[in-house]
């Protein structure tokens, strides 16, 4: 069983128990309410890789937020976590690798519904196969 920072959670709770339990451990000062209104609007997911048993939270933060609000969340986190002064996650008592990702890039989504506009699979690979192809690109391979 997953301990995440203090409390106990199957894989399917760990990001909302990490949340819950990383909001509680922000202070209440400038810029911990600054970083409690930012993770309102945060998407918080958690992967987990079994070959390098390394947990991972990714905060995906609104596009309108400035570099310096995702500096601001990296610095909050990273206060937090030191402050709590034991290991983040934990399975049966051993303490795991974990890393944490503060981004708000998106990747294209190539399939599906909710296709990204421009970026079906041909769309992706045409300037590469164009480059290919381009006048004034000389192919040294062509030579009889």
């Amino acid at each position: 069983m997953f301990n995440i920072l203090g409390e106990e959670a199957l894989y399917l709770d760990i990001a909302p128990v990490f949340e819950k339990n990383l909001l509680a451990l922000v202070k209440d000062d400038e810029k911990g309410i600054k970083f409690k209104e930012i993770m309102k609007k945060t998407d918080l997911s958690f992967m987990l890789n079994a070959v390098t048993e390394e947990s991972c939270f990714i905060f995906k933060v609104p596009d309108e937020c400035e570099p310096d609000d995702i500096q601001l969340m990296a610095d909050v986190i990273i206060a937090s976590l030191t402050e709590f002064g034991r290991a983040p996650v934990t399975v049966d008592g051993a303490e795991q690798k974990y890393r944490i990702i503060v981004s708000n890039n998106h990747e294209p989504e190539l399939l599906g519904i909710h296709k990204t506009p421009g970026m079906s699979s041909m769309e992706v690979f045409k300037p590469i196969i164009e480059g290919w192809t381009a006048p004034g690109r000389y192919n040294t391979h062509f030579d009889n």
